[in-house]
């Protein structure tokens, strides 16, 4: 499973959960799947695409674009330990491992 966390306080934390396969979008209007209501993000920012070993994100025409480790990518793969940015959210990525059985 993928997670990004942002850095803010306990109480304004956001934890978003991918499972491999899912294909989600992040903005500030209902109707996206993450919503994310701060400074510099687009009602319907960008998309992520998780896979099994990475997942891509996908610029969805922003205003202000999306940045993995301070690039600004139109379409990038990002991987656990790197940095999601929307606006002015950002966000780490990580991931949990299934249980063994």
């Amino acid at each position: 499973m993928w997670l990004l966390q942002n850095s803010e306080s306990e109480s304004e934390r956001l934890t978003f959960r991918l499972t491999p396969g899912a294909v989600k979008t992040i903005g500030r209007v209902a109707g996206v799947d993450f919503i994310v209501d701060a400074a510099l993000v687009s009602r319907v920012h960008c998309r992520l695409e998780a896979a099994d070993d990475v997942m891509t994100v996908v610029d969805l025409q922003s205003t202000n674009g999306t940045y993995v480790n301070d690039d600004r990518v139109e379409r990038g793969a990002v991987k656990a330990g790197d940095r999601l940015r929307v606006g002015r959210m950002e966000f780490m990525i990580s991931r949990s491992l299934p249980p063994e059985p």
